[in-house]
């Protein structure tokens, strides 16, 4: 096998089959190692199995979506952005769908259809793959990138990227091996912490499961930090589980609750209504409740069920016949509805995350060209840098387009060194 080529990529994730088959598109002679059997493992994951390719939204909405230095971007998305990796796919046969919120999907609704595009990209550019094979150390002078050694063996190269991706989902490969590479050539790690998480409580409605199961539409829920100030909202779905809150609400406020927990409590304010006033709201339940019903069945249309009840019983209106509540009482009870707050101890662990936080410190790569500031011919794309958005394709556009920057410009390099 030949050991001397242009670009080294080192993962075979969303980042490094992208930066892969730019480079190969350049004319390089590339060389992409991946340390499990088969590539693009965690993209087989992505969008429950269906991959949320990107998202169709204007690039400035796009950073917006992006929380974690997403304005570091500007630069990539001005080269390949969100529109681009949608022609990409269009130009690989790969037809796709826009569903809500502006998410794009293959209209097969399967990851695989996305990973075998990328494959057969691979072999159509002549890039040379090789799978169960861990990459230990990055080779080089203190100043130029010369290759990577293998648990077996050393290639050359004048470019290396690392794609190598965070540390969500291990076993799909993402083991933070690149940030211990990174660290060995003088890059800054910044703190890792998971993103796009579950949060978990341990309030006693939780730990009794009194509402596991019971899902909400468009809500609003809010951060409150240690000082009771908020700190974000999001208005998305919501769901209850047996360990606390999950669905996309809770996952886009994840990164705000691990920054807030740093400073002591942190709850979260559950807005059943939030195009409505406490006072609108009581006025709506008050209209409702002018019958001889129980009050739990008069206003059953309000929100599920079971949380109704739970709302009523922690108000102590269970026995109340709908009439003859009060406006007051209705009040507490509007009150409850857009106000609803649980206590958070901590979020999943990074491991069982959907995104890392944190990462190679921004400051010593070049936004332009995504190389290092550290050593000559070392580039960095995907997950691996400290870059993190929501779901909803924001993630994988940013791996997507990090590895088409990455793989152009350390295409270019290896070039000067082909004279």
């Amino acid at each position: 096998m030949n050991k001397n080529y242009d670009v080294i990529v080192v993962g075979a994730g969303t980042s490094g089959m992208m930066a892969a088959i730019t480079a190969a598109q350049q004319g390089a002679r590339v060389l992409l190692i991946e340390k499990n059997k088969k590539i693009g493992k965690k993209l087989l994951l992505t969008g429950g199995g269906r991959c949320n390719v990107t998202n169709n939204r204007p690039v400035d909405d796009l950073v917006a979506h992006i929380p974690g230095n997403g304005k570091f971007l500007y630069s990539t998305f001005s080269q390949f952005n969100n529109f681009d990796v949608m022609t990409f796919f269009n130009d690989l046969g790969v037809v796709l769908k826009e569903e809500d919120h502006g998410r794009m999907f293959p209209v097969t609704n399967k990851s695989k259809t996305i990973v075998e595009a990328l494959h057969t990209a691979i072999n159509d550019q002549h890039v040379t793959l090789l799978t169960n094979t861990v990459v230990t150390k990055l080779l080089h002078d203190g100043q130029q990138i010369q290759g990577v050694r293998t648990e077996l063996d050393e290639y050359t190269a004048p470019s290396v990227i690392l794609t190598t991706g965070g540390k969500t989902y291990p076993s799909t490969g993402s083991t933070g091996d690149g940030y211990t590479m990174a660290k060995k050539v003088g890059h800054t790690i910044t703190p890792l912490y998971p993103t796009e998480s579950p949060l978990i409580s341990e309030d006693d409605f939780i730990l009794e499961r009194t509402l596991q199961g019971i899902s909400l539409q468009d809500i609003d829920l809010t951060v409150l930090n240690a000082k009771r100030k908020p700190v974000v909202t999001h208005t998305m779905d919501l769901l209850f589980t047996h360990f606390g809150v999950s669905g996309p609400a809770a996952l886009r406020c994840s990164s705000f609750v691990n920054t807030a927990l740093k400073d002591g409590p942190v709850s979260v304010v559950v807005d059943s209504y939030p195009q409505r006033s406490v006072t609108a709201l009581a006025t709506e339940l008050h209209d409702a409740a002018q019958s001889k019903k129980q009050l739990n069945n008069a206003l059953s249309g309000f929100l599920p069920e079971r949380l109704m009840r739970f709302f009523i019983e922690r108000l102590g209106l269970m026995d109340k016949i709908a009439e003859k509540t009060s406006l007051e009482e209705l009040t507490d009870l509007a009150g409850l509805m857009k106000g609803f707050e649980i206590n958070i101890i901590r979020t999943f662990p990074i491991e069982k995350s959907f995104v890392t936080g944190g990462g190679i410190h921004l400051k010593e790569i070049n936004p332009k060209t995504m190389e290092s500031k550290k050593i000559n011919g070392l580039y960095f794309a995907g997950e691996l840098i400290d870059i993190n958005g929501y779901t909803g394709g924001f993630n994988i556009t940013a791996a997507f387009c990090t590895g088409h920057v990455s793989g152009k410009n350390a295409a270019e390099t290896a070039s000067y060194f082909a004279y």
